[in-house]
């Protein structure tokens, strides 16, 4: 008979028989056996059926492949797993409750021949023989089957929690992070309903507290995975937060995470924000050691950061030194960030900073106002540098001579002030108050007709100034 004729003789009763191998032949591989070949072609077959989501044709020759060999060729667990996601869409479609009883009685005992494959060392594995090996696959499966559990099967909490636990005992530190998803509900799910108890509840959220530090900080391929898992596990975990997490309980624990690495900052921080998170006041001993410490070290990263950022940025500790009264240095400051800066808008507000000091505090004018112009030419339409030099005028007007060439200065002043106001309505109103304050020093009319000089006329204003003015009357 052909192998075709073989498997066309293969009927739907076996899903009530194959179940009925002998317990020690339960981890057999077809490596020398005699029907090793229909073992492997049937294997070949329902993969690729498998595959193509064909699942009437991969059940009908997985059943084959597993009768023959239920752990294939001795070095995988696919006759189990694959079997396992057979009956959990068989399952899925399923209307009747006593077919999907007995379908999850079969995924129930899949899993358990598995597990017992592999706590037997029946089945090889790439990691070696040892135990760790061994139970670090087991915790996996196990990890697999409460997610199915949780997801497809609708199977009750209690069962799902106990193989939840199972498989983070078996994995340890290698636990899936699929597991936190169904845990972290499970939890609060039973905690809410009062069949869990706060300690219950903070012990799971440790645990996967700790597999999830561990393997975002040593698991590089899965890092992000187990990070986002972690995430959502504590927003489920909000509902529930203010119940079950207090200072007193964690202070400990944090406390050996500090002393262990006290001179860390990360864990530094980390205890810190945890210890609040936690509710502890304040004024708790341990959060204003670690505080103080903390504080510290944000103290001097911050001065170091500070530093630099005002070496490349120039502009910005030259109004720090301004403030503090150095104005040779805000000078010097403002100068090198003029040197160094590209930017027209920028370049021309460290000119007017720059004329501002030179100016107002160092007595500079002719420096103050060839500044002034300059940053005047870099923005256009801007009065702010008018403005100042109107202020320059105004400030040195009595040194400008006699009372008439004091007054010139004055209308100089004013001259500014207007032409401020014409080009940039941003300063009208400051130029406005100026004009106003000065209308009433304007040169006598009287003297100027002694001296000859009629209004709308001409004339030079002495001093450091050298402009020409308009004269105009009180």
């Amino acid at each position: 008979m052909s192998f075709t004729s073989k498997i066309g003789a293969t009927t739907i009763a076996l899903i009530l028989t194959f179940f009925s191998v002998n317990v020690f032949a339960q981890c057999e591989s077809w490596e020398g056996s005699a029907k090793q070949t229909e073992g492997e072609e049937a294997h070949s077959i329902y993969r690729q059926a498998l595959k193509g989501k064909d699942f009437a044709t991969a059940y009908e020759y997985w059943q084959i492949a597993y009768d023959i060999a239920p752990a294939a060729d001795g070095k995988r667990d696919y006759h189990y797993t694959d079997g396992v996601a057979l009956y959990v869409n068989m399952f899925k479609t399923e209307t009747d409750e006593a077919k999907k009883a007995e379908y999850i009685e079969k995924i129930d005992m899949l899993y358990d021949k598995a597990i017992a494959c592999y706590n037997s060392k029946s089945i090889s594995l790439k990691c070696g023989d040892t135990d760790e090996c061994y139970q670090k696959r087991i915790g996996y499966l196990q990890g697999r089957r409460a997610y199915e559990m949780f997801y497809s099967l609708n199977a009750p909490y209690g069962k799902n929690l106990e193989v939840i636990d199972s498989a983070i005992e078996a994995a340890g530190m290698d636990s899936e992070y699929i597991v936190f998803d169904p845990l972290s509900r499970i939890v609060v799910w039973q905690f809410q309903k009062g069949k869990m108890d706060k300690a219950q509840a903070l012990a799971y959220y440790q645990k996967m507290e700790e597999i999830a530090q561990h393997n975002i900080i040593n698991n590089e391929s899965l890092s992000a995975s187990y990070e986002q898992a972690w995430q959502a596990a504590q927003a489920q975990y909000r509902a529930i937060e203010k119940d079950i997490f207090d200072c007193e309980y964690f202070k400990p624990i944090l406390n050996e995470e500090y002393q262990d690495d006290p001179s860390n900052p990360d864990v530094i921080k980390s205890v810190l924000v945890r210890l609040k998170r936690r509710g502890c006041p304040d004024d708790d001993p341990m959060v204003q050691e670690i505080d103080g410490v903390w504080q510290t070290y944000a103290a001097k990263v911050n001065a170091q950061k500070q530093a630099e950022f005002e070496a490349n940025n120039p502009g910005v500790l030259a109004k720090k030194m301004y403030d503090q009264g150095d104005f040779e240095g805000a000078a010097n400051k403002y100068q090198e960030a003029i040197n160094n800066e590209t930017n027209p808008d920028t370049k021309a507000k460290y000119l007017l900073g720059l004329a501002s000091i030179k100016f107002r505090k160092l007595a500079q004018y002719g420096e103050a106002r060839r500044l002034a112009k300059e940053a005047a030419s870099l923005k256009a339409n801007w009065g702010r540098p008018y403005m100042l030099i109107g202020d320059m005028y105004a400030k040195s007007a009595k040194n400008c001579g006699d009372s008439w060439n004091q007054r010139l200065a004055i209308i100089a002043a004013m001259d500014k002030y207007s032409y401020a106001k014409s080009i940039d309505p941003a300063v009208s109103d400051e130029a406005n108050s100026r004009l106003s304050r000065y209308s009433s020093s304007l040169p006598d009319k009287n003297e100027g007709f002694m001296r000859g000089v009629k209004a709308g006329q001409s004339v030079s204003v002495g001093c450091w100034i050298g402009e020409s003015v308009k004269v105009r009357y009180n």
